[in-house]
């Protein structure tokens, strides 16, 4: 049965939302392996691959590689998501990041379980087709995309880091707010600290599925999503605030 617009739209949207999950603190050469080469997993390789990460796609049949684009540089490898040696010779061992974006909530989950209690993966995400689920592992700390709630774009910036994207803007164009993963270098660290008067204001930080407004003297902790509003001109400045040493 065709396709209708609004099932690829939603699809592309996944892939792009997804690649923003599985977002690291290094700007290429990520290894990234996802799980599932349906419409979103091979999205999801075919737009990491073009941007020059070095991609594993694992997929329980090879028919399924077809979707991949004649330009995919990465690696495709026939086997499941739960099975060790499949997982380790997609280099599972040594990835940056895992994405789990099967057709089944279940094995997704599972799958993203693995690669962060097994295989201490730093960026995971799993795709949850039922947002009730995906809340609760959300708090589990477990990032999800759930079908219905979230875009490809929230994903990409969990999984790649490029520049400061913003998820919303004013009609002006003169005032973003901008999700971003908090670096590793500022955990344990007041996050205060990222503001820049007159450019970069904290507005809220997502903890553990959980919103916090009282950022003024709130510690940053791994796996926090920052809220922030950010001046039109000032998102470079905001890159390198968020990857500058702190002495």
């Amino acid at each position: 049965m065709p396709k209708r617009l609004s099932d690829l739209n939603s699809d592309r949207s996944h892939v792009s939302g997804i690649a923003n999950c599985l977002r690291t603190w290094s700007y290429q050469g990520v290894d990234v392996v996802i799980i599932g080469c349906g419409r979103v997993g091979s999205g999801l390789a075919n737009a990491l691959s073009n941007e020059g990460h070095n991609v594993v796609v694992l997929d329980k049949s090879s028919r399924a590689f077809r979707r991949l684009s004649s330009s995919f540089q990465g690696r495709t490898i026939v086997g499941s998501g739960f099975d060790r040696d499949s997982l380790e010779d997609a280099g599972a061992t040594s990835a940056d990041a895992l994405a789990a974006v099967t057709s089944g909530d279940n094995s997704n989950i599972l799958c993203a379980r693995i690669a962060r209690e097994n295989y201490k993966i730093p960026q995971v995400v799993a795709r949850i087709y039922d947002p009730r689920r995906a809340e609760i592992y959300q708090r589990l700390g477990i990032p999800t995309v759930a079908t219905v709630t979230w875009t490809i774009d929230q994903v990409r910036r969990w999984l790649i880091p490029s520049k400061a994207t913003a998820s919303w803007t004013d009609a002006s164009a003169t005032l973003h707010v901008v999700e971003q993963p908090l670096p590793p270098q500022w955990a344990g660290r007041k996050l205060s600290g990222l503001e820049i008067p007159g450019k970069i204001k904290l507005i809220g930080v997502n903890r553990a599925g959980v919103v916090r407004l009282d950022t003024q003297d709130l510690v940053g902790q791994e796996r926090d999503l920052l809220q922030l509003a950010v001046l039109a001109g000032s998102e470079e400045d905001l890159v390198h605030h968020l990857e500058s040493s702190i002495s």
